[in-house]
């Protein structure tokens, strides 16, 4: 069983930046995928960035995210990170990672990934 621990959550002003950890409990397998998703009060939870595992660098991004969020992993500590930088009030949400193999076009979907953390709060907020 794996199990994901976020962290690095917290309440920044819009215009910052800050760094998500996830941390699996055991080894990440190649042709897999770690992600990240977000989900805000009342709204579906939503795909922000996937990383391809293994030894070419695959990662894809929400139109939200692109060019302000990078995604990367450090498989000596089965971790993965999400930098967030040019923070906006609509980034605000719950963030979750998740790990899986998703189907072509899944990579962004939740039902693409099994494993899940328990998340961490991001507040966007002058």
């Amino acid at each position: 069983q794996v199990q994901l621990v976020e962290s690095g959550g917290g309440s920044v002003q819009p215009g910052g930046s800050l760094r998500l950890s996830c941390k699996s409990s055991t080894y990440l397998h190649r042709d897999y995928y770690m992600a990240w998703f977000r989900q805000a009060p009342g709204k579906e939870r939503e795909g922000v960035a996937a990383d391809y595992i293994g030894d070419v660098t695959i990662t894809y991004y929400s139109d939200s995210v692109k060019d302000r969020f990078t995604i990367s992993q450090d498989n000596a500590k089965n971790t993965v990170y999400l930098q967030m930088n040019s923070l906006k009030p609509e980034d605000t949400a719950m963030y979750y990672c998740a790990y899986g193999s998703p189907k072509v076009g899944w990579w962004l979907l939740p039902g693409g990934y099994t494993f899940w953390g328990q998340g961490t709060q991001v507040t966007v907020s002058s």
